[in-house]
């Protein structure tokens, strides 16, 4: 896998005194909002509203979209120029997703249990082997962790990765512009077409799990992080592409009103698939901030630490708010309903920091040590991961 051209030189260490892994903090730290705002989402829904927040993150499922591009953003501006094989680079992703999928999956399989709901085998071995989201099935796709339904398209992402590389398209600007706007036309192509599909399930599916509808986003991520490692400046600033964001956010809001999730035309799957171009702006302002050596407010020191907690936390987060939901019950008020978010907050972010601390970051060195290696190729610093590791949903 290599590519080369003139790139632009990232920084070895920021303000903050972070080096290696973190050579763009601002997206580490963007790692830690995209996973609260998908908490948020679960929360509202699952537990109770809280005015104006609720209405704010009722679609932050979109959350995952981010993850989807920042994965690929991070992947092409590490691999870019890199003589790394296939095999390393398929085993090095396998080692830093699949020891906290199988963890966490046991977790959730043993809170199922506990509140005696029954679990299914093939869920199971489909969530283990990050092939559940390829299968029109609710019970595959959400029967042991349902969180982890969107490492199954990282997992494909993955695969096509080393392949993606290698376009031709993707080795010029204008290849990559064109890339872009390929990738977005066939989201919006993608939302229309789920006119024609009567059944809402499979409507669903296809839209928000299928994993070639959710490469697109992938794609996207890919042509934006080489476009930036190799010179590229976007037009648009961190705010703007903040306020960008916001703004998305805030459209949502009447557009639920006039038309309910179950309509094709809802915001519920436009949300998730047609913000793709949008989340694409931030994280390039974000990474270009970070090469000019802005501070951004998001590379601190406890904004990455929050953004390396991200990944466990999205994967930990619905498990603890099932347990409590299971203990508690749905809360009746206001007062009820935002101490129940702060506890929850609280307690799945403490376990997804010690998640990191002693599972995730552990055995991910470990395994990353056994198995194949480069040669006379230093390892890649600067991956971030759900999203790239995940992702969120």
């Amino acid at each position: 896998m290599r590519a080369s051209s003139a790139r632009q030189p990232a920084p070895t260490t920021d303000r903050a005194g972070l080096s290696g892994r973190d050579r763009l903090p601002s997206l580490t730290g963007l790692r830690f909002w995209a996973a609260l705002i998908v908490v948020l989402y679960h929360l509202s829904r699952q537990v109770g509203e809280i005015p104006w927040i609720s209405e704010a993150t009722w679609y932050g499922r979109s959350g995952v979209t981010f993850f989807f591009v920042l994965s690929g953003f991070v992947l092409a501006w590490t691999y870019d120029g890199q003589r790394v094989p296939a095999k390393v680079f398929l085993w090095r992703r396998f080692a830093r997703i699949w020891p906290l999928l199988a963890v966490t999956s046991a977790a959730s399989v043993a809170v199922w249990i506990a509140i005696g709901k029954e679990v299914s085998t093939k869920a199971v071995l489909a969530t283990l082997l990050m092939v559940h989201a390829w299968v029109p099935d609710t019970v595959v796709l959400k029967g042991a962790n349902p969180a982890a339904w969107s490492l199954s398209d990282e997992a494909w992402f993955y695969l096509i990765f080393p392949l993606l590389m290698l376009l031709p398209m993707l080795r010029s600007g204008r290849g990559r512009f064109w890339v872009v706007v390929t990738m977005t036309l066939a989201l919006v192509g993608v939302w229309f077409a789920s006119a024609l599909i009567e059944t809402g399930a499979t409507r669903v599916w296809l839209l928000d799990y299928f994993p070639p509808t959710r490469m697109l986003q992938f794609v996207i991520g890919v042509a934006a992080g080489l476009a930036v490692k190799r010179g590229w400046r976007s037009p648009v600033g961190l705010p703007t592409a903040i306020g960008l964001v916001a703004l998305w956010h805030v459209a949502l809001v009447p557009w639920r009103e006039a038309a309910p999730d179950g309509l094709w035309y809802s915001p519920y799957s436009a949300s998730q698939l047609l913000s793709a171009p949008i989340f694409a702006l931030l994280v390039c302002a974000a990474a270009q901030a970070d090469l000019r050596g802005s501070r951004t407010g998001l590379g601190g020191a406890w904004a990455v630490r929050l953004g390396h907690w991200s990944f466990a936390w999205y994967l930990v987060h619905e498990i603890v708010i099932r347990a409590m939901l299971a203990r508690y019950g749905r809360t009746e008020t206001l007062t009820t309903t935002a101490g129940f978010w702060l506890l929850a907050i609280v307690i799945s972010l403490a376990v997804a920091g010690m998640a990191y601390q002693w599972v995730e970051h552990p055995l991910e060195r470990l395994l990353r040590k056994a198995g194949p290696q480069a040669r006379k190729t230093p390892a890649p610093s600067g991956e971030t991961s759900p999203a790239t590791s995940g992702s969120l949903g």
